[in-house]
């Protein structure tokens, strides 16, 4: 008889085990659901709402979107409490998600009250709980807001980062002290020239020239649907930046246009604007000397070509380059492949001077799909308050690729002293 109420007791203790785990698969499901609701609303946001042109209808919708995801996530508190099931969830705690969601819907409400500043504080303060969502300081995620594209410059022990337009309109601006907490500043490029298309901005980079900050940036021009690129001056690093020109700095229409401007000061002083030309299967990295003021380019120059994709993990495009020098060695770091896909990848050449010839360094990129992270690009290179060499860069999260997911910005530390650069692993 003992042996039966043993057997029975351990019957009932098996349907209890097995009915907890179907309940356990049951809440880890909805959690999922509910983040990647979370990664959709981010997007829509910060790309849809924060430039003010949501239409009532559509802000509605998302006001209910917001609603339906913080019902579901109440609902999964619930189960999980019921469950006596702990804090978390897969490492995720319910309490980061309802923080983040909140803030959220907190960041939509003030947009709704056309109180920009206030939605920018309210995404700011729950950076932190929404990085940890993505996977946080694990992947070397530092702003887990669509922030494509990115520059990041140090202006005395402050790190500025600026990005395709997304938050707050043309070209967004974010900034930090630690290189781990980051706030949102706003639009560090309120107008445009009259030439320009809105909402077309993207790839920035800033850099300092005789007291002054100068922005390139990559626009559409209205009259030719053509991408090309200008530059805008501003007197502190947090713009605004002005551009009043009359038509671009730079057109290869030839090319079908020119985008992802960066610049590079070598070591005699001299500066270069870099670019990129042309599409899938015709794109080319080009380099030419700027004037003094930066503004335009020097007397009796013309473009060099740099690089074109040669390597098979590049799927005929190179783009975004950044070059770099150390130890004597010019580094171009560019993006490769489809931006759009995890197979997007950052690589590395080495180049006898700022105007070329470049080469591959490695056959392989330096920096790809894995460790939390998909599709990585739009690579920027920048001291700390030390002098040590940082990457920043855009990504995806794992299992949100391609638009409209967000590209979140990422900050990993970067070793350039060898005959290759590498990037640290997370959190090193």
């Amino acid at each position: 008889m003992g042996a039966v109420v043993a057997m029975a007791g351990l019957g009932v203790g098996a349907w209890y085990d097995a009915h907890a785990h179907l309940r356990a698969g049951a809440e880890q499901s909805s959690l999922k659901a509910a983040q990647h609701h979370l990664g959709v609303l981010r997007h829509r946001v910060t790309v849809t709402n924060y430039a003010n042109t949501v239409t009532t209808n559509r802000r509605n919708d998302l006001e209910a979107s917001i609603g339906t995801a913080l019902a579901q996530l109440a609902g999964v508190d619930t189960s999980l409490s019921s469950a006596n099931a702990g804090a978390s969830l897969e490492g995720v705690s319910i309490n980061t998600l309802d923080t983040c969601l909140g803030g959220v819907q907190t960041a939509l409400n003030e947009v709704s009250a056309n109180n920009n500043g206030a939605a920018a504080n309210a995404i700011s303060a729950v950076s932190g709980p929404c990085a940890q969502l993505d996977g946080g300081a694990n992947a070397g995620l530092v702003y887990p807001f669509d922030f494509p594209d990115p520059d990041v410059i140090l202006v005395g022990r402050t790190y500025y980062a600026y990005a395709t337009n997304s938050v707050a309109g043309n070209i967004q601006i974010i900034s930090s002290t630690d290189l781990t907490h980051w706030a949102a500043i706003g639009n560090a490029l309120p107008s445009l020239p009259s030439w320009a298309k809105p909402d077309n901005t993207w790839a920035p980079s800033v850099t300092r020239v005789n007291g002054s900050f100068l922005m390139y940036y990559a626009a559409e021009v209205t009259a030719s649907d053509t991408q090309c690129i200008s530059v805008a001056t501003a007197s502190q690093p947090t713009g605004p930046f002005v551009d009043a020109s009359s038509a671009p700095l730079e057109c290869q229409q030839a090319l079908g246009g020119s985008i992802d401007p960066s610049t590079f000061t070598d070591s005699n002083g001299l500066s270069y604007l870099l670019w990129k030309s042309g599409g899938p299967g015709s794109s080319k990295l080009w380099a030419e000397q700027l004037n003094g003021a930066g503004t335009g380019f020097a007397p009796n120059t013309t473009p060099a070509q740099l690089l074109v994709p040669d390597q098979p993990w590049e799927g005929g495009t190179v783009e975004a380059p950044d070059l770099v020098i150390a130890n004597g060695h010019y580094f171009l770091f560019f993006s490769g492949n489809n931006w759009n896909s995890a197979n997007y990848a950052v690589g590395v050449a080495r180049c006898a001077g700022p105007l070329g010839p470049c080469a591959d360094a490695t056959p392989t990129p330096i920096l790809s799909s894995g460790n939390g992270i998909a599709g990585p690009g739009g690579a920027s290179v920048f001291p700390d308050t030390t002098g040590a060499p940082w990457i920043a860069f855009h990504a995806w999260v794992p299992g949100a690729v391609g638009f409209p997911n967000s590209r979140d910005l990422y900050v990993r530390r970067l070793d350039i002293s060898g005959a290759a650069p590498s990037v640290a692993a997370p959190g090193t």
